[in-house]
């Protein structure tokens, strides 16, 4: 037997079709006359998740991986009849939520509210036992609603693995970080491996952390079936629908937000998509689980993209002496053709600045080649802090202060406004770029809590005498609660990176 692997790198042309005939292995059928070597088997499962491992999470930049053509299905779009659907909601009650942080914490809660039994599974026992004592560490659930869903007697949080067990859904949202500029799977190999043991034939998991495609079914699937015993897609259901949380946003919530489902069959999908048909108002089937997980990096690509080049765009326009916020308002006029995006300091938050460069890890991996929108827009968007500190040493320079010694009041250390999500947000490097050059930075931001302030950044209130006493105010981050009339009414100089203030003293981005 050969390895997967080998037997792909030497079967490039090979058109391999994949039949499953046990949850212990797999068969591939290929044409002789096209493979050079034999290659009539893959790895029992216990290899297949060494391989996986070593192809999705240690990877080598030359790795190659088989896309596996599955039987065309003709029941994969079909509807889910009435009956069908009913006996689902009336089956179906044990849901567990692994990770409850600002995607899974939302949906646990959603799911009590809509009479599902639900298990809120986190690894770190702070959260949990604030999360038991009604406390929320998420900002879009609020003490009150977390307080109602623990009334019920349906919602508890849970760090023990054995509180897994006997679930109906199991939903699974965990970090999909960087590490080293590489796709990090580690929390969703984790979380699979930690669930596996506890999947009944009838169960369905759905898979919700961002991740390039491929992963639900390469990766996730092979831990789950050798973990079970069961198979997937034939014992239980399987899907991906992309979380859309937008922390801070009250007008789109998980519940009115639409939700992009599928499965890796049309059975898995119809049980995917009758969950969230009881959370959600609107949900949007695709064909695939490789599908919606490049919807989910499509739409963060697009916006990652955009706001690169507005950014790019005002520093041109600065150094051409054109005001480009005029040039934006006047373009967001037209009715038609036109998506309005803003210059700022950087990108932040956990999508926009891991997101697309999953899509293009994947690109360069699986075809060789750069993804080139993307490398470019990482290059801009990552490079705005740099270009803001420099704005601050030019003011600063203008009004015969240096930098090293001055006092620089921030406002907003948030990657958005009214939220306290500091991941990955810009303010980060701008504060300490200016420590690192000697200033006195001290921050603004009543939503961040102080553990996430950068080392030798202070906490101010926003006074107008700290304001007045500042040599620059450096506007970041427009939170809806921030007096922009004292800011400008009380400080010498300022920068405004996001537009929001006008006055003699204020210059823009």
């Amino acid at each position: 037997m050969i390895a997967t692997n080998q037997l792909v790198a030497s079967n490039n042309a090979c058109r391999a079709n994949l039949k499953r005939t046990s949850a212990v292995e797999k068969v591939i059928e290929v044409d002789p006359q096209l493979c050079p070597e034999p290659c009539n088997k893959l790895p029992p499962p216990a290899a297949r998740i060494q391989e996986a491992r070593q192809t999705h999470l240690r990877l080598g930049r030359s790795t190659l991986w088989a896309r596996v053509d599955r039987p065309v299905d003709p029941a994969r779009h079909a509807p889910q009849t009435d009956a069908a659907a009913e006996k689902r909601r009336t089956l179906v009650q044990r849901v567990v939520v692994i990770g409850q942080g600002y995607v899974g914490l939302p949906v646990a809660v959603r799911a009590t509210e809509v009479d599902y039994d639900v298990v809120g599974f986190e690894l770190d026992q702070r959260k949990v036992d604030g999360l038991n004592a009604g406390r929320s560490h998420v900002e879009d659930i609020t003490d009150e609603r977390l307080g109602a869903a623990i009334a019920t007697g349906r919602y508890r949080a849970s760090a023990d693995p054995a509180d897994l067990a006997g679930f109906d859904i199991a939903v699974i949202s965990v970090p999909t970080p960087m590490a080293e500029g590489l796709p990090d799977l580690t929390y969703i190999e984790s979380a699979s491996s930690t669930l596996a043991p506890h999947i009944r034939a009838g169960a369905t998991v759905i898979l919700e952390s961002t991740t390039y495609p491929g992963t639900t079914e390469e990766l996730s699937l092979p831990l789950l079936e050798a973990g079970s015993g069961l198979t997937g897609g034939v014992d239980f259901h399987l899907g991906y629908s992309p979380e859309r949380i937008d922390p801070g946003n009250q007008r789109y919530r998980l519940e009115n937000t639409p939700k992009v489902v599928s499965g890796m069959n049309a059975e898995s999908l119809a049980h995917v998509q009758g969950f969230f048909d009881r959370l959600v108002e609107t949900t949007v089937p695709v064909s695939g689980t490789r599908e919606a997980e490049l919807t989910k990096l499509l739409e963060n690509t697009f916006r990652h993209v955009n706001i690169a080049l507005v950014n790019e765009l005002a520093m041109f326009a600065k150094d051409l002496d054109i005001n480009v916020w005029e040039a934006i308002d006047a373009a967001s006029t037209k009715p038609f053709g036109y998506m309005r995006f803003t210059p700022g300091p950087g990108v932040g938050g956990h999508c926009l600045p891991i997101d697309p460069s999953y899509l293009s890890w994947q690109i360069e991996r699986r075809l060789g080649q750069t993804f080139r929108f993307v490398e470019l827009a990482n290059d801009v968007n990552s490079h705005m802090p740099d270009y803001v500190v420099r704005r601050v040493q030019f003011l600063l320079n203008e009004a015969e202060r240096s930098v090293k010694g001055s006092k620089v009041l921030v406002f907003g250390l948030a990657y958005k406004a009214d939220t306290g999500d500091a991941r990955e947000t810009p303010s980060v490097p701008i504060c300490e770029l200016l420590t690192g050059l000697g200033a006195n930075v001290s921050v603004v931001d009543p939503h961040v809590e102080d553990r996430q302030f950068p080392d030798g950044v202070s906490r101010a209130e926003g006074t107008p005498q700290q304001i007045a006493e500042a040599d620059i105010v450096l506007f970041l981050v427009d939170h809806s609660n921030f007096d922009t009339a004292a800011i400008v009414g009380n400080a010498r100089l300022v920068l405004d990176c996001r537009h929001r203030l006008e006055g003699p003293n204020v210059e823009h981005l």
